[in-house]
């Protein structure tokens, strides 16, 4: 009975582990150095866009926005993606514009209204 009692408390946790970081290894997260293109970054930033308004960092006015640039830029770690949105509805003109940073493989790495 002991044993049956272990077996069913590994496996629960196993299982459990398993869930807790699917969100790391989901379509948006990239081992390597091999550069992602222009088409997989925006398709993360729009993704992450939804993930930063389903999690109350960024207004809900932010949903039908689309992407309006990307780019390559020398980061401080070498070469990023900068993809910027601009949303014209926002009330703060200070956040009229959402910054996006990926590494160039395409993994997240910052959002802000800054641009730095």
């Amino acid at each position: 009975m002991r044993k049956l009692l272990m077996t069913m408390i590994l496996t629960a946790g196993l299982i459990g582990a398993g869930g807790a970081g699917a969100g790391e290894s989901g379509p948006c997260h990239f081992h390597g150095k091999k550069v992602a293109s222009e088409e997989t970054v925006s398709n993360c930033a729009a993704e992450r866009k939804e993930l930063l308004i389903m999690d109350g960092k960024i207004d809900p006015s932010w949903e039908p926005v689309e992407q309006d640039k990307i780019e390559m830029i020398d980061g401080k770690k070498g070469k990023e993606w900068l993809v910027t949105f601009v949303n014209p509805a926002v009330a703060d003109k200070t956040k009229e514009k959402l910054y996006m940073f990926f590494t160039a493989p395409g993994n997240f790495i910052a959002a802000n209204f800054s641009g730095k």
